[in-house]
């Protein structure tokens, strides 16, 4: 499926009002590309939930980023951003038993689901229309897994999931441009201690 014309519809649809938007974020770079596009389109707020991320000191770092960013760039709509909880053994626990593979297989599946999964129970809760997250901007992140999981969760939650693949239309190169721009901290590995591990390795 093309995400990027599903992205397209949804837009159209919504063309004559400003629905209001739950977008989970994983860090400011990946953020940058994603707001500059939603921002005419959406009322947002981010959602920083990452108990994935390898060290409190890291957490700390990214989410300070993504504050700056929000403050500093151009936006239409106000940008909000709410802080999840940082509970590393939330992800430690759907981690077990797949300390072994690799970035991009089923550990990564289940941590996308993690994270995704708080965002719409988020959603839920706070009466928003519609929730996605950041992470298929990532060349590294299986967009077609992504939307799958936001499919699933779009039933189970009732609300609405903005299908998406940020990655399109040079929405990844635009990233890094808009991190040049803002000097944002671009961190060398996805978040845990296993993509870590790898990127050492390699």
């Amino acid at each position: 499926m093309n995400y990027q014309l599903k992205t397209d519809e949804i837009l159209e649809k919504n063309r004559q009002k400003t629905p209001t938007l739950l977008l989970h974020s994983c860090c400011a770079p990946c953020s940058s590309y994603v707001l500059e596009y939603l921002t005419n389109h959406f009322q947002i707020t981010i959602l920083f939930y990452n108990p994935n991320i390898s060290s409190f000191e890291e957490y700390e770092k990214r989410l300070k980023e993504l504050k700056r960013l929000v403050k500093e760039m151009p936006h239409t709509n106000k940008i909000e951003i709410v802080e999840g909880r940082y509970e590393p053994q939330e992800f430690f626990d759907i981690a077990r038993g797949l300390e072994h593979l690799n970035e991009g297989e089923e550990r990564c599946f289940k941590c996308y689901r993690l994270r995704m999964e708080e965002s719409a129970k988020y959603a839920k809760e706070k009466g928003f229309d519609y929730f996605t997250t950041t992470l298929s901007i990532s060349p590294h992140k299986n967009a077609n897994k992504l939307n799958e999981i936001g499919e699933e969760l779009e039933k189970i939650y009732g609300v609405n999931y903005l299908y998406a693949d940020f990655k399109k239309r040079d929405g990844y190169k635009r990233s890094i441009e808009l991190s040049k721009k803002y000097d944002l901290y671009r961190q060398n590995f996805c978040g845990c201690v296993y993509s870590k591990r790898d990127n050492r390795e390699e």
